[in-house]
């Protein structure tokens, strides 16, 4: 018996002899990963889960009258600052030389932003006003979640859409900002939304690539904040919200190390051929 097609042989068309089960391979494409490595990654959702802790706890604390518009405002563009010279420091301007954008085009692009918003934020403020406050609550919920799904955490998958998930967080902001006091918390509630949500991840990447151990020192400290600010208003949420976080940087790397181990994905001479030579030439 020959493998080949070409020739008529004594043996029926789905006969194989005892040398098939001899090109049996195992685990050819498989990962092998490290438990450090992954809750490593793992930091890109804690910090993204954080982010919008953060974002209801500064929503709550306005809507509440504890926190004023124009202290949000000053700490937002102290911070804006201090990021925008970090980002910048990290890499010695290497990245802003290669992208060729000067710093008085972020001046432009930040004045008209705070202008528009600024000259429509008592659109903003009645944009829903015929809609029930429960649907506002529902549908910001909905599209936070839904920006925690299509975040790029850094992995190669077609569900991750960047654009997809700020405007869905943009589109929270501006529902929940509909419903505090003034025009002027709407204004400041959407720009932090443009902060937190634009700004802030590009920071931690540059973070991420550069410096990794003050990204992790970074992640950590702001895991704390989200905390700390949580546990101001309901203690049970600060437990559960720890318990999340421990569970998505500890305890599922930890599952994933151990079903790899189950992992059994076999190849052998059934599987579909691949050309691997450079076709380029032909076509």
């Amino acid at each position: 018996w020959q493998k080949v097609l070409y020739e008529r042989q004594p043996f029926p068309d789905n006969y194989v002899d005892q040398r098939f089960l001899e090109e049996l391979r195992k685990n050819v494409h498989a990962r092998r990963y490290r438990y450090r490595a992954v809750v490593f990654q793992s930091g890109a959702v804690v910090q993204q889960l954080c982010s919008v802790c953060v974002f209801v706890l500064t929503w709550w604390y306005m809507a509440a009258g504890a926190l004023s518009p124009q202290g949000l405002f000053a700490a937002a563009l102290a911070s804006s600052l201090l990021g925008y010279v970090l980002f910048d420091a990290v890499d010695g301007g290497a990245g802003r030389w290669a992208s060729g954008r000067t710093r008085w085009a972020d001046l432009k692009s930040t004045l008209v932003f705070a202008a528009f918003t600024y000259g429509f934020s008592p659109v903003l403020k009645t944009l829903t006003e015929s809609i029930s406050t429960d649907t506002i609550y529902a549908m910001s919920a909905l599209m936070l979640l839904g920006h925690l799904i299509f975040f790029d955490y850094g992995a190669n998958a077609a569900i991750v859409s960047s654009t997809l998930s700020l405007n869905m967080a943009i589109f929270a902001s501006v529902c929940l900002a509909s419903r505090l006091p003034r025009s002027l918390h709407a204004f400041v509630m959407v720009t932090f939304a443009m902060q937190i949500f634009a700004l802030w991840p590009m920071l931690q990447k540059k973070l991420k690539a550069q410096t990794p151990r003050c990204y992790v020192g970074v992640t950590v400290l702001f895991a704390l904040a989200a905390l700390a600010g949580l546990a101001t208003v309901s203690s049970v949420g600060a437990v559960l919200f720890a318990s999340l976080l421990l569970a998505i940087s500890c305890l599922c790397p930890y599952c994933l190390i151990r079903l790899q181990l189950l992992k059994d994905n076999i190849h052998g001479p059934w599987d579909e051929a691949e050309i691997k030579e450079d076709l380029s030439r032909f076509l």
